[in-house]
């Protein structure tokens, strides 16, 4: 439910700022904590192989996957 509230969160802001499509990973990852962002370093490097660009919505899918499995 954290994970749920966390993302919820930062789309209220995204939209308050009226923040692109483009930045919503940067923005978004900048204020994972602890070990959210050593997640984070980690699945960037997979995620982004071969120059791949990681979209907001591949970003919630890998997140929630990591932090609200289905079967929780």
């Amino acid at each position: 439910e954290g994970a749920v509230n966390w993302l919820e969160e930062v789309e209220i802001i995204f939209e308050a700022m009226g923040c692109s499509e483009e930045n919503k990973v940067t923005l978004g990852t900048y204020v994972l904590r602890e070990e959210a962002n050593h997640w984070w370093k980690n699945a960037r490097q997979r995620l982004g192989a071969g120059g791949a660009v990681i979209t907001w919505e591949r970003f919630k899918r890998e997140f929630l996957i990591k932090y609200f499995p289905a079967d929780v």
